[in-house]
């Protein structure tokens, strides 16, 4: 066996991996040279680490890139006394890049991932080198259409708001959720194993997590302004790709960003929410330009 070309093709596999993190049994996907510059993954819903699974191979060549699955979703365990809203994800975050030493990584910040990221990047400014904004939203004023039943949930928080929400937690929702108005010949790209896959992956537990985290959105959506003074304070060099083909966060929510990052570079692509499933091609070479300008080893 030639040892010399061994240890890069080993580099260029994605691993599967388990850490024991304060008595939570969390898994998360590897890949890339431990020491080269981090790329932090946090997925968002209804998804998992499973969404980052390709462009892990694309770029694990030049960086080290880690996606855990966060408390209740894909693989990680579904512990009892976890606080399932922003704050608790981002503390986990937060505890779980401690624990494998990640001291600086550039964040990918998708859909709640998003705001989980930013809270961590506020808590840890120190640590962000970059980030890289794909379909995350923090602009009240810049939602889309299908934000509508969810904002006069928070006018008016009902029970029967609160069962509306519970009733869209389904797999016909999951579908929904994945596919998101992007014109058919998109969606013909984007596979029924993420709806299939992950609400497989789902039991009553986890149901009525969702139902929460949903339902807590209104509270998230009062820290939209912290995350906007973050990004006017800190600058952080930052990649904006987008799926504009998106109920929830059209051309406009990528452009509010403008607003606070002047300097950003914005690249609409011809697809919707889940751009890693339906134009990898492109945004792969984007993220290692950028990287590779900005936080490279």
């Amino acid at each position: 066996m030639d040892m010399t070309t061994e240890a890069p093709r080993e580099r260029m596999r994605v691993k599967h991996k388990w850490l024991d993190l304060n008595g939570i049994k969390v898994f998360y996907r590897e890949a890339g040279r431990v020491g080269a510059p981090v790329l932090l993954l946090p997925h968002g819903y209804p998804c998992s680490s499973y969404e980052f699974r390709e462009l892990m191979l694309r770029l694990a060549d030049r960086w080290h890139l880690v996606a855990p699955d966060f408390p209740g979703s894909g693989y990680t365990d579904t512990p009892s006394g976890f606080a399932y809203d922003f704050d608790g994800f981002t503390g986990f975050l937060d505890d779980f890049t401690q624990a494998l030493g990640l001291d600086r990584f550039a964040l990918y910040l998708h859909d709640f991932g998003s705001q989980i990221g930013l809270r961590l990047a506020i808590r840890r400014p120190e640590k962000i080198a970059a980030l890289i904004i794909q379909n995350g939203d923090i602009y009240e004023d810049a939602l889309g259409p299908k934000y509508a039943g969810l904002q006069e949930f928070w006018r008016n928080p009902t029970e029967e708001g609160r069962r509306k929400i519970a009733g869209a937690v389904n797999e016909e929702g999951f579908r929904e959720e994945f596919l998101n108005e992007v014109r058919p010949e998109i969606a013909e790209r984007i596979s029924p194993d993420l709806w299939k896959l992950h609400w497989a992956l789902m039991d009553e537990q986890r149901r009525q997590i969702a139902v929460d985290v949903i339902a807590g959105l209104r509270e998230n959506v009062a820290w939209f302004p912290r995350y906007q003074q973050y990004l006017r304070d800190r600058q952080p060099p930052t990649l904006i790709v987008w799926g504009p083909q998106d109920g929830y966060m059209p051309e406009k929510s990528a452009r509010a960003f403008l607003r606070d990052l002047p300097r950003a570079e914005l690249h609409l692509l011809d697809g919707g929410h889940w751009l890693l499933e339906t134009n990898l091609d492109e945004v792969a070479p984007l993220i290692r330009d950028f990287l590779g300008r900005v936080h490279s080893g």
